[in-house]
């Protein structure tokens, strides 16, 4: 593993897996043996039913805006969902850190079942029960589970914590490919509530394989001294960094909720509209993989910003399609880029500590906060979007927040020079490919394509 520096964890220094829990010093994993391995896929598990039924909200944000729901109305669900499931890190990180770990398993796993039961028995018509269901109780039985399966980790793993970051965050891509399917396909054929209940048999089972097969190796363990606030709070990179993702994920995850019902209002045909999340979950698994392992090699920023500004350049590229060709194409280059920045974040904010025992608590500050942006962006869109579906403004909105937070990230960041012009390279070129594309074709005008971009892009070389 990378040295920390006196000062500061460099970039490319940081140990990645550490950015989730940081075990007693007096504690040596053992990177491997049976206990590892099998919290490693109950970790998968775990994720897979947390963040991949989150990533899954599409399908529900296709139905209750089509049963009459609000665009906005129906995205504070999934954003409620979204935002504890991230800033319920903190309470669930102290848990584990005073030996709670598989007694916060358990209480998670009761609340997030039974809040689907409860979701599966609400009335579509009646929004504060699909409210209470599923935007409080699976956001904060899923909150309790997300931290805990993620920083367990980090007692059985050191050398290999970049593998295993990587193997439970493809778990959030899997559920994600898993869930739009089963749930799209019984909501066709059956009701509502028999789509929630099946659904809900296969959280059970993962969650019941991943409270069996994890186990925390030192339970009673609890960190000592006092928690570093006086140096968080002036470090002025660190909150340049905490503001940006914040921005960022006000508006990343806009095509995970919001692009099922966009191929269906475009024109493509629902039975195959219906396979754009899980098409942009599964592309989502080399992202979320492949960037961790070259994050001690290039540096974690050096990675990070070319895919953050990706993301936004990207979400211009909706105005142009209209076919299922096109969908599945944004799908698939959509999840690579933001899979990538999901699984690289964390790292990122990692490297602002100035020693491994402030890693775990800059990150539960940090996410925190930043999951703010997850809780407002998706109903903002809403609201922009309307009751007459004028998607240039969300869009827009999307566009300009990635945008902006990858800004934030560049200001704070120091690149290293070797890779210094490689990466503005990139994002320049990018954001310049869609200031062309632009201001040849109006926004107004939609055609803003796939098609239209490789054809124009021919013409200049």
């Amino acid at each position: 593993m990378a040295q920390l520096s006196d000062e500061k964890l460099s970039d490319s220094g940081v140990d990645p897996g550490a950015a989730e829990l940081s075990p007693p010093a007096a504690y040596v994993p053992k990177d491997g043996g049976w206990r590892a391995w099998s919290t490693l896929i109950g970790g998968c598990a775990t994720f897979a039913a947390t963040m991949g039924y989150a990533n899954a909200f599409g399908v529900y944000q296709d139905r209750y805006t089509r049963a009459g729901i609000s665009a906005s109305g129906a995205s504070w669900i999934g954003s409620t969902q979204l935002f504890l499931l991230i800033a319920m890190g903190l309470p669930a990180g102290k848990l584990i850190d005073m030996g709670y770990f598989r007694i916060t398993m358990l209480t998670g796993s009761v609340i997030y079942v039974c809040s689907l039961l409860a979701l599966s028995f609400a009335k579509q018509d009646q929004y504060y029960q699909l409210f209470l269901a599923q935007g409080l109780g699976m956001g904060i039985g899923g909150g309790l589970l997300y931290v805990p399966a993620m920083g367990v980790q980090a007692y059985h793993w050191r050398k290999r914590r970049p593998m295993a970051v990587g193997v439970v965050l493809v778990g959030a891509s899997i559920g994600g490919i898993i869930f739009p399917i089963v749930l799209n396909r019984m909501l066709a054929t059956s009701s509502f509530p028999f789509a929630v209940r099946a659904s809900m048999f296969i959280v059970i089972g993962l969650l019941g394989a991943a409270n069996a097969l994890m186990s925390s190796p030192n339970p009673t363990a609890v960190r000592k001294g006092d928690l570093p606030m006086k140096a968080i709070m002036r470090d002025i990179s660190y909150w340049f960094l905490t503001l940006g993702t914040l921005a960022v994920l006000s508006g990343v995850f806009f095509p995970y909720f919001y692009l099922q019902l966009y191929s269906i209002l475009q024109g493509v045909d629902s039975d195959t509209a219906f396979y754009c999340l899980a098409v942009m979950n599964a592309a989502s698994i080399p992202g979320r993989i492949g960037p961790n392992l070259l994050v001690n090699k290039l540096g974690v920023f050096n990675i990070l910003i070319p895919f953050c500004t990706l993301c936004g350049v990207l979400v211009f590229a909706l105005f142009g399609v209209s076919n299922a060709g096109g969908m599945f194409a944004f799908a698939a280059v959509y999840g690579f880029v933001s899979g990538a920045f999901l699984s690289l974040i964390s790292f990122a904010m990692a490297s602002s500590a100035r020693h491994e025992s402030e890693i775990g608590v800059r990150l539960g500050v940090a996410y925190s906060i930043a999951a703010l942006g997850a809780l407002v962006g998706n109903p903002i869109d809403g609201v922009l979007l309307g009751q007459g579906f004028t998607w240039v403004r969300p869009i827009v909105f999307t566009s300009i927040m990635i945008l902006g937070g990858t800004f934030f990230h560049w200001s704070r960041s120091s690149f290293d020079f070797a890779y210094e012009r490689d990466c503005i390279c990139m994002t320049v070129s990018s954001s310049l490919l869609v200031c062309i594309c632009c201001g040849v074709k109006p926004l107004e005008e939609h055609s803003l394509g796939f098609e239209w971009i490789f054809h124009n892009c021919s013409r200049l070389a």
